[in-house]
């Protein structure tokens, strides 16, 4: 039997989908922000002449780095209540799931970038008599952060990717909803199809924004 495709019914949902549009746009935004700032302190860390600290943050990282987002997802909202008695909304665990996550990526990306420039530029500005951090903020800061741009975009691209695996805490983003349009109407290829695009043209701009920096950088 040929399935009849029907995506008019989705209209009578539009205010189901607009919700989860505006909540993985939103934990995108947010966690991305608080990633950078968490992945900020995690580099200079990673750089700091205490060895100590550094193999604590270094273990910090690999943690969050080599585990699933969806096994941190539900460990965080489940798991660690238990352990600290702090209890956590879904939409308080996610964000600060993904926070950790990202800011795990976001700091290697930013120390990758510290330690690329040039060892003269560094030398260059002790030689001025600059202190530590006027030698980071006005010169190598400056340097590396055009280097990190693109692989910080990517990033970002994977933080809303990411938020597709919010919907296993109930968090209400766009793929939670679409699961809900598909309980109500039993058409989950028209729903699921509708996610997919919506997917697409949020991110699409995004890629080829990082692709268009790669290029400016290459040249």
């Amino acid at each position: 039997m040929q399935y009849q495709w029907d995506f008019g019914f989705l209209i009578q949902y539009k205010s189901l989908i607009w919700t989860g549009v505006l909540y993985t746009i939103g934990f995108t935004i947010g966690t991305a922000l608080s990633g950078l700032v968490l992945g900020c302190v995690i580099a200079l860390a990673r750089l700091s002449t205490i060895r100590f600290l550094g193999s604590v943050i270094i273990g910090f990282t690999e943690i969050f780095r080599c585990t699933p987002v969806l096994v941190q997802l539900v460990w965080c909202y489940y798991a660690l209540p238990m352990l600290t008695g702090i209890e956590m909304s879904a939409g308080t665990a996610a964000f600060v799931t993904l926070t950790l996550y990202g800011g795990s990526f976001f700091g290697e990306i930013i120390r990758g970038g510290i330690i690329s420039v040039d060892l003269g530029q560094w030398d260059a500005g002790r030689a001025l008599g600059m202190q530590r951090h006027q030698l980071m903020a006005r010169i190598i800061l400056p340097q590396a952060f055009r280097r990190m741009i693109p692989p910080l975009m990517n990033q970002t691209v994977l933080q809303l990717k990411n938020t597709s695996l919010l919907s296993v805490l109930a968090v209400p983003d766009l793929l939670y909803q679409g699961q809900l349009i598909t309980s109500a109407s039993y058409r989950p290829l028209e729903t699921y199809t509708m996610i997919a695009v919506i997917y697409f043209i949020l991110l699409f701009p995004l890629t080829r924004f990082a692709h268009r920096l790669e290029a400016r950088k290459s040249h």
